[in-house]
């Protein structure tokens, strides 16, 4: 069944969307920032917008492909903020900061992916042993966090050296610790793990549309997905092991993600597909990505 989903995150708020641009609030502060899924028309006026952000960022390019830019900034605008996210008894601080690619170093919608591996890692462990997780592409690390929160062996992937730096420092201010870092190609890396004969309880898989190894390898999602998916099937515990996928790329939809799943996993447990999703305050929802998540143990 397809789902929309929205968690509940009291630091984040969708205030506007529409014309190619979202006004939200992470926080104290407002930003400004281009989407190119806001295809309607904003509720606010253009003084209501520049009246409120503290921060709009730019494009150094017309192409609304080209994500780099420049922010804006009022005086009371810091460089770095932190927001918190509670779910249970997991209390996430995170770091936040401006930058080039008009990110903020944190995906709201995804709370409610965090939520879910909060959930799962907490029934494992009522086996009485300590889950093992693997998170790819993991860029700040919101879902390495909610995982090693829940009480699992988490070993977090990325290739860039300073997104990983950031998602230890968020580690740090969560007061959280013991998360195995490792700066390196996703796809070198899980090819290495199915050839340890290693498994993994969960998995986490949050591909680029696009992106470049720590060594400059290419990833295309479209090309490389299937042989990633491969390779998570190997490494995934057949018994009871969980897998969340998410896309944000344009144009890939949710049954796509599932069907994929289907193909490559022998999943006889829960599934679930749909669309993460924020409203606005005029009750537009703005779509964000689309997720497939399976529990073989449900």
């Amino acid at each position: 069944m397809h789902q929309l989903l929205t968690p509940a995150f009291p630091d984040y708020e969708l205030i506007d969307s529409g014309d190619y641009e979202k006004l939200e609030r992470f926080g104290k502060f407002i930003t400004r920032r281009p989407e190119p899924q806001a295809i309607w028309h904003k509720s606010l006026s253009e003084e209501e917008w520049r009246a409120k952000a503290d921060a709009s960022f730019l494009r150094t390019s017309q192409s609304k492909s080209d994500e780099r830019g420049e922010w804006h900034r009022k005086p009371q605008m810091p460089d770095r903020w932190n927001i918190e996210y509670e779910y249970k008894k997991m209390h996430l601080k995170m770091r936040l900061g401006l930058t080039s690619f008009k990110h903020v170093g944190i995906f709201p919608e995804q709370a409610a992916n965090w939520n879910y591996i909060y959930d799962n890692i907490e029934k494992l462990k009522e086996s009485g042993y300590t889950p093992k997780v693997l998170n790819l592409f993991a860029y700040t690390g919101g879902a390495t966090l909610a995982a090693r929160a829940a009480g699992a062996d988490v070993t977090h992937v990325d290739s860039v050296k300073q997104v990983v730096t950031w998602s230890r420092e968020n580690m740090e201010s969560s007061h959280l610790e013991g998360v195995r870092w490792i700066v390196e190609d996703a796809m070198k890396f899980v090819k290495r793990e199915v050839r340890r004969g290693n498994t993994y309880d969960g998995i986490i898989l949050d591909p680029p549309a696009y992106g470049r190894g720590a060594n400059g390898e290419k990833w295309v999602l479209e090309e490389n997905i299937s042989e990633m998916l491969e390779c998570c099937a190997e490494l995934l515990d057949k018994k009871h092991g969980f897998l969340v996928l998410n896309l944000y790329s344009m144009g890939l939809s949710a049954t796509l993600a599932r069907t994929a799943l289907r193909q490559t996993f022998d999943n006889t447990g829960s599934e679930e597909a749909g669309e993460l999703y924020f409203s606005d305050r005029a009750g537009k929802e703005l779509p964000l990505g689309t997720f497939c998540r399976f529990n073989r143990g449900k």
